[in-house]
């Protein structure tokens, strides 16, 4: 169980160092863009909460890589 545990810790800390810090980073700069926007349009507020939750998938991996949870 607890060699599981580290192979999905190593797995997790892959992701967030090569995938989640770029992405969320690459996704700021839209959010900051259109978040204003949605007072004007409402209905791009579907995009921002999109973007959102691209932005908090770094705490989403530290969250799973803290607790050892499979990627399945």
């Amino acid at each position: 169980m607890a060699a599981s545990k580290i192979l999905w810790f190593i797995v997790w800390l892959i992701i967030l160092i090569i995938f989640s810090f770029w992405i969320a980073t690459f996704l700021a700069f839209f959010y900051i863009i259109l978040y204003p926007i949605t007072v004007c349009i409402p209905d791009i507020a579907v995009v921002t909460d999109f973007l959102l939750k691209c932005i908090q998938f770094p705490k989403y991996c530290a969250e799973n890589m803290i607790a050892g949870t499979p990627l399945f």
